[in-house]
Order: C-alpha cells, then structure tokens, then sequence
C-alpha cells in the first residue's frame, strides 16, 4: 500500500507503514533478532569484541554465496538448493590448481577461472531440468545436489588416479595412487584474497556507516523516482538512518578512544570489494533487458511467453549465472578456510545458504541484496551464539548445537509455510469477487426460470 506525498514541487509516492504486516512479513528476522539480543545478554564470557571478530569472519566466506540465490528467486525458480554442484565445480578447480602446485593470488584467480566453464556447463544442465520439472523446481535443485555428489565422489574416489593418470606419490593423492585424500591444504591460495588489503575495522564501520547516511538521504530526498518506484516510509527512514547514525557514533567514539572494538580483526577488503561487486552487479543486471526478463518471469511466466519473451532460455541464464557464483563463492570460502575438506565442504552449502537468506526475510517469490546480508549476519549470529547459549543455560554446549540444527531447518520450514499461507490467502482474495458474482448470477438465472 502506497500514499502519495508532496515533495517540493515533485509528487512522489511513498510507502504506507502498516505494523501487522511489517511483523508477519519479517517473523523470521524478529524471532531471529530475540534470539541474538537474549543469547548475548545470557551469553556472559562472550565479549562483543570476540563476537563481532567470529561474526566478520562468517560473514566473508559466506555472503558471497548467500548473494548467488538472489537472481534465480527473482526469475521464479525459488531458492536455489542446486548452488551445491556450483561448489562441487569451486571444489574441482581448486583441486586441479593444487596438483599443479599453483599458489598465491594467481592461483586463487586460476581456481576462478577454471571454475568458470565447469560452472556453466552445471549451470546449462542445471536449468534444463528446471525447465523439465516447471512448478517443482526447488524439489528438483534438493535432487540436483544430491545426484551432483554422487557424481563428484565417483570422480575424486576412482576416476582420478583409476582413470585419470597422476602421480601416485603426490601429496593430494591417497596412498595406493588412485583418489583425492580426505583434506587438501590450499598452502598459500589460503588469505590469498584477504592478504590483499586491509583496514582496521571500526574505521571500516565509520566510513560504512557514513556511507549508508549519505544513500539514505540522497534517496528519500534527492533521487528521482522512476515509474514503479517507491520511497521508504518515514518510519523506515527514520529506523534505518537512526540505526546508521549510532553506528557511526559508536564505532569513531571508539576509534578515537581505541577501545575494545577496536581489537576486531582487521576487514580484508579484498573480500569485501568482490562482495560490494556482486552486490552491484545483481542491481544493476535488474535494470537490464535481461533483468526486466528474469522478473517478468518470476510474475508470471505465460505473460512472458506471450510478450516474446523466451522463457525456458532465460531460467537458464538465471541458473547458470547462479552456479558460477556459486562456484566463485565456495572459492572464497576455502581461501578463507585454508583447507579444502574434499567429501563434505560442499555438503551444507545450499542448505546454510537457503537459511541464511530466509532469515533476512526473503522468500520463495522475493529476495533482495539487503536481505541476503542481513540475513547472512543474523544466521551466523545465531550460529555463534548458540552453543555459548546452552552453555550458560543448560550447562552443556552441545545443546546449542542441536539448536543450531533445529533452527536450521525450522527457518526454512517456517518461511516456506509462510509463503503458502499468504499465497493461499491472495488467492482466496482474488476469488473471493468472483465466488459472489457466480453466486449472483445463480439466483437471477433461478429467478428467470420460475
């Protein structure tokens, strides 16, 4: 629901706040805020300084895959379960590049690069089968996984060494010569990206949050709108500018000071870069013919097809475009790592990924960069958090890691019911007029027959 309000001399149209709605769209992230507020207050032998340091560390090696879902929702394949055989063709690069004894920086930019045609040619298959199993497509990415691990322990337990000559006495290569061994030490790829360029962290927040300041204000008040769009509502502009501003407050009161936060480990900006990267190249491919495409078919896909649009074709730029990210996020994720565990890195990944974007409150049929960030914070807030929890609750951590599981999954169940639920009622909704109408025409045709 939108309201139009005057700007100057410019009509705009802003968004209309609505308290039950806000909390029934975002349970989720609420239930999720709770928890970490409460775990940190429980929680007495963790300092801030501790939490934030794991917490940064998290959120470099796995924003980036989190971020891979976002194109597939929006072009109506739902959450995309299948980014697993995009981290199987991360793994598989990285393997190749380490036979070679290819290191440092090149030989994390190698790993990508090999990736790159491996990932595409998942990604084709990938998206062929979407278009085969159109309506079931998140059932199908859950399979796609599994039958993708299958195929990659056949090629690293026999084809490699069985098939595929090496050197039996190589360092990655088991024993009696044929297979991968069960770790794989990245030697130096490991902070090939982060050793790059680093800053301290409450100086990064500073100018962070600045940052964020500046965009709020330009965009309420400067930015021209275009046609569809809509600007915050003063309730969300005034949270998410006063959230900012304490930040900043904070973080350069600390700085000055060199207080606690200021031992946070330092941000690899070099991470971060490639982060901000994909972050702007999935708002910028939505301004595209391409992007006007994927969302015409995440609305309505027979629309599309009637418009011209052809609608299998793009699923599977959206999919393929999704597994090479993927494939480069895993990258990431084992250069921050330092050792490539061959049989399991790649096992959790969709799963983690599906869970952590929820969490920010997206959907089946919706999800934002915003969401995906957020949504990656508070995930692995909960994932530090819960063991210090039944620890200090229960006197036993392990109970915090069967919470971890339980959330896990209920996260993803809860905000699938959800989703139901409201799609459920819309049509109820749309029906609804057209129930009355029948109903009416019933009694006048009665009517006439008597």
């Amino acid at each position: 629901e939108i309201m139009p309000s005057l700007v100057g001399s410019e009509m705009c149209i802003r968004d209309r706040f609505n308290l039950g709605d806000f909390v029934l769209d975002n349970i989720v992230t609420i239930i999720f805020w709770v928890f970490i507020i409460l775990g940190l207050a429980l929680a007495k032998s963790v300092t801030f300084n501790w939490f934030l340091t794991e917490l940064s560390n998290r959120f470099y090696r796995n924003a980036f895959l989190v971020l891979s879902l976002i194109i597939p929702v929006i072009a109506g394949l739902g959450l995309n379960f299948g980014i697993v055989v995009g981290a199987i063709a991360g793994q598989l690069a990285i393997i190749l590049v380490r036979y070679y004894y290819i290191g440092g920086f090149g030989g994390f930019l190698l790993c990508m690069l090999i990736a790159l045609p491996i990932a595409m040619l998942f990604g084709w298959l990938t998206g062929t089968l979407y278009n085969k199993t159109r309506g079931q497509e998140m059932i199908a990415s859950l399979i796609v996984g599994y039958f993708g691990t299958g195929i990659y322990m056949f090629i690293v337990l026999f084809l490699i060494g069985g098939v595929i000559p090496v050197q039996p006495d190589h360092p990655i290569i088991l024993p009696g010569g044929v297979g991968i061994r069960m770790t794989v030490d990245m030697d130096t790829i490991k902070y090939a990206l982060e050793g790059i360029w680093q800053i301290p962290f409450a100086t990064f927040m500073v100018a962070a949050s600045a940052l964020v300041v500046l965009y709020l204000v330009w965009s309420q008040y400067i930015r021209k709108l275009k046609p569809g769009q809509a600007r915050l509502s003063n309730f969300k502009f005034a949270l998410y500018a006063a959230i900012a501003v304490v930040i900043l407050a904070v973080f350069a009161y600390q700085a000055a000071t060199k207080g606690r936060l200021t031992m946070v480990r330092k941000v690899p900006m070099g991470t971060v870069i490639m982060i901000v990267l994909l972050a702007v190249f999935t708002k910028w491919i939505m301004t595209t013919k391409l992007g006007q495409d994927f969302r015409a078919c995440g609305q309505n896909q027979y629309i599309a097809e009637s418009n011209g649009i052809n609608v299998d074709r793009t699923r599977i730029i959206a999919t393929i475009i999704s597994t090479v990210l993927a494939a480069w996020g895993q990258i990431i994720y084992i250069q921050n790592i330092g050792t490539l565990n061959v049989y399991t890195a790649h096992n959790q990944i969709g799963l983690f990924s599906v869970a952590a974007i929820l969490v920010g409150g997206a959907s089946v049929n919706k999800a934002t960069v915003s969401q995906a960030i957020m949504g990656t914070l508070l995930f692995h807030s909960m994932f530090i958090l819960s063991p210090e929890i039944g620890q200090a609750v229960f006197g036993q951590a392990i109970l915090g890691e069967y919470f971890r599981t339980f959330m896990v999954y209920g996260v993803i169940g809860l905000s699938l019911g959800l989703y139901v639920w409201k799609a459920n009622k819309q049509s109820k909704l749309t029906l609804e007029p057209r129930v009355a109408e029948n109903a009416r025409d019933q009694v006048i045709n009665s009517g006439t027959t008597r």
